[in-house]
């Protein structure tokens, strides 16, 4: 009897080992084939059969073994893969594949992604998409200057009022093209196109701050105004509530308010320090020869700016500087006086 139960015992160890080893592989082969997380781009056609997915990851080594990827499917009763095209990589496993390709996707190999840096000029806008899509930067900033095209956007957006239509205004939408991150579905799209994407997103960020607008003694376009000089002058994101606090302490004291940013839009030239005869440009844009804020916009303001222009910091200074001669420093002194402003310059600006 002892004899049985011992037999029996050992298959029972035997049964369990073997059981627990095979759970064990299984799982082994469910992991991912590498750490390489290089993307490939693979293809499922329509019609096509488990085997035939499962033999398309396994020609990519996406995955270890067909027929573990097949028992996974049956055991966890997937049986709706979507064919189309997936950007897939070796370290994500036969979990993350299956859920990538159950979900489908509507990946276009012919889209394309466009970054708009923060700060940038409405032709350097221009020039990027000129460079990304099927359109010249010269045709790009014609259209969005088109006269009947600004009137449309006019009716379409809240934000867009009629004060852009000043004829001093270069560029008619230079700081209401949002910077951010936009996806097309193919290069070639239009002008309109753009600019509207672009107005769409600028939409969403102001909407979020339509009451603090509605609040303010200023109008849109010349929140963005004077954000598209905070954006220019800021060096942290800290800076640019104190730097917005000291231009509205400019304007409230009737003070020109001297922002380089302005000269170097009024020159088309961005220097570390300026001439007298840059100075003295006759130009609507240049804040160091007319009072109050520029006639537009410089640039394309971040949301951080828009935010420090609606909420300045409240303080008693007047000047700032950035200590540009230190290219491992990047603070910004500020000062409430003249005398200290200068003092400050000759001990910071050495090299200019």
């Amino acid at each position: 009897m002892k004899k049985y139960r011992n037999i029996a015992l050992a298959m029972v160890i035997i049964l369990t080992t073997l059981i627990l080893s095979t759970c064990g592989y299984y799982n082994y082969m469910l992991k991912p084939v590498s750490k390489d997380t290089k993307i490939k781009e693979i293809t499922i056609p329509a019609g096509s059969s488990t085997t035939e997915i499962a033999n398309i990851l396994k020609d990519n080594n996406l995955i270890k073994d067909v027929t573990i990827f097949k028992l996974y499917l049956k055991i966890n009763k997937i049986n709706n893969l979507k064919a189309s095209v997936y950007q897939l990589s070796e370290n994500m496993g036969v979990k993350k594949i299956t859920e990538i390709i159950s979900e489908g996707n509507n990946y276009n190999p012919e889209s394309i992604r466009v970054t708009i840096p923060e700060g940038k000029h409405i032709t350097e806008i221009a020039n990027i998409y000129a460079k990304n899509t099927n359109n010249s930067a010269q045709s790009l900033l014609e259209f969005w200057n088109n006269k009947d095209f600004i009137l449309e956007m006019i009716d379409k957006y809240w934000f867009i009022e009629k004060d852009i239509l000043n004829g001093d205004i270069r560029y008619y939408l230079e700081g209401y093209l949002f910077p951010d991150t936009y996806e097309y579905s193919k290069k070639d799209i239009t002008p309109k196109e753009i600019a509207i994407k672009m107005l769409d997103r600028m939409d969403n960020i102001l909407s979020k701050y339509k009451d603090e607008i509605e609040k303010s003694s200023y109008t849109v376009h010349q929140i963005l105004t004077l954000a598209s000089i905070v954006e220019y002058e800021a060096i942290l994101d800290e800076d640019r509530p104190m730097i917005a606090g000291v231009f509205y302490n400019r304007l409230n004291s009737g003070w020109l308010l001297q922002s380089c940013a302005t000269v170097g839009y009024a020159i088309d030239e961005w220097k570390l320090s300026y001439t007298y005869q840059d100075l003295r440009t006759d130009s609507k844009y240049n804040t160091y020869y007319y009072k109050g804020l520029p006639v537009g916009p410089g640039n394309s303001p971040s949301e951080k700016s828009i935010i420090a222009t609606l909420n300045p910091a409240k303080h008693d200074y007047y000047y700032f500087l950035a200590n540009v001669c230190d290219t491992t420093s990047k603070k910004t002194y500020y000062s409430k006086t003249n005398q200290e402003h200068e003092q400050k310059k000759a001990k910071y600006l050495t090299c200019l």
